[in-house]
C-alpha cells in the first residue's frame, strides 16, 4: 500500500509526504483542527479530497497546487491517491502564519480584514522554482541527525515561493535561475513524449530539441517525475490503453497501434507487464462485470 511520513516541522506547523506507487488507490483519513491552512502539492499523478461524507469532492491534479481554508469548521483531511500519484501537503496554524506574513497581511488575500472570516479555497500551478523545492522534498541523502531542520527549511522555503507571485524566471538575480530553466525544458521533454506516444522521439534527439545534454535530461527528469523518461511513457501508455479498453470503442489492436505497438503480440506482453492480465481477459472482466 501507499505511505505517508509526518514531519511535524514545529508546533501548528506539520509537513506531510504521501507516496502512493502501488496500482490501489491508497485512503487516508487525518482529524486536521479547526482554524489550520492546508497546501496540499501535487507531485505526480493525481489525487482528490473528499468532503461532507462524499458529497463535494475536490481533485489535486500533477503540478497545481491547493489551498484550503475555513474558519468556520473543521477541514478533516480525507484524500483518495491515485495509482502511482506522490503529494506533499502542508498544515500550518493561521496564528503562526499570521506572525510570517504579519507585515504583508494585505499581500495575503485570505488574511484581509474583509477575508479573515471567510473559507478560502483556490488552485494554482506549482512553479518551477517550487518544484525543485518539492522534488527535494522527496529526493534527499541527509544524515538523520539534521534531517529535521532540513524540512523547517523547506516548509518554509515552500510557503515564500508559493506567495512569490512576481516572481520572475528571467530575472538575474534569481538565485534557482539555472535550475527554473531546466524544470521547464524537462516539463517540456515530457509534454512531447506524451504527444508522440505511437513513436516518441529517442533520447538523444529529445536532448536536443528542448535544448538539455543528455545527461541533464536523464537526471532531472529522473528527479522531477520519480522514473526514467522511458519508465514514465511506459506506465503512461500501459494507464491509457486501459482507458481505452474501458471506454469500449476499440478491441485490442486497435489500443496497441494507438500507443504504438505494431505487433499485437508486443501490445499483449506489456500490458500482462504492467497489469498483470491480458488485454483480452482485462475487456472480458469488464464485460462481466457490466452484466
Amino acid at each position: 500500500m501507499g505511505s505517508q511520513e509526518v514531519i511535524a516541522i514545529e508546533n501548528d506547523f506539520t509537513l506531510i509526504r504521501f507516496q502512493n506507487d502501488t496500482e490501489e488507490v491508497f485512503h487516508v483519513v487525518r482529524e486536521i483542527k479547526q482554524g489550520l491552512i492546508q497546501f496540499h502539492f501535487g507531485i505526480k499523478g493525481k489525487a482528490k479530497f473528499i468532503f461532507n461524507n462524499g458529497n463535494y469532492a475536490l481533485n489535486l491534479k500533477e503540478e497545481k497546487a491547493l489551498l484550503l481554508y475555513n474558519p468556520q469548521r473543521e477541514l478533516p483531511l480525507h484524500l483518495e491517491i491515485a495509482p502511482a500519484s506522490w503529494v506533499i501537503s502542508v498544515i500550518i496554524s493561521i496564528k503562526k502564519f499570521h506572525a510570517l506574513f504579519s507585515n504583508e497581511a494585505d499581500y495575503i488575500p485570505f488574511l484581509s480584514e474583509d477575508n479573515k472570516d471567510r473559507k478560502y479555497y483556490t488552485e494554482s500551478d506549482i512553479s518551477p522554482s517550487m518544484a525543485i523545492v518539492l522534488s527535494q522534498l522527496f529526493h534527499y541523502n541527509l544524515n538523520p541527525s539534521i534531517k529535521s531542520l532540513y524540512y523547517k527549511g523547506k516548509g518554509y522555503e515552500l510557503l515564500s515561493l508559493y506567495f512569490n507571485r512576481t516572481e520572475d524566471p528571467n530575472a538575474e538575480q534569481c538565485p534557482f535561475l539555472v535550475d527554473e530553466e531546466n524544470v521547464l525544458k524537462i516539463r517540456k521533454a515530457k509534454e512531447i513524449v506524451l504527444a508522440n506516444l505511437a513513436e516518441p522521439p529517442g533520447l538523444q534527439e529529445l536532448a536536443d530539441q528542448i535544448g538539455l545534454n543528455l545527461k541533464k535530461l536523464k537526471m532531472g527528469f529522473k528527479q522531477i517525475y520519480g522514473d526514467t523518461v522511458y519508465g514514465f511513457l511506459f506506465d503512461y501508455k500501459m494507464d491509457y490503453a486501459r482507458r481505452l479498453l474501458d471506454s469500449g470503442s476499440y478491441n485490442v489492436n486497435e489500443v496497441g497501434l494507438k500507443i504504438g505497438y505494431s505487433t499485437g503480440s508486443h501490445f499483449i506482453a506489456a500490458f500482462k507487464k504492467k497489469f498483470g492480465t491480458t488485454p483480452k481477459k482485462y475487456l472480458m472482466s469488464i464485460n462481466v462485470n457490466v452484466q
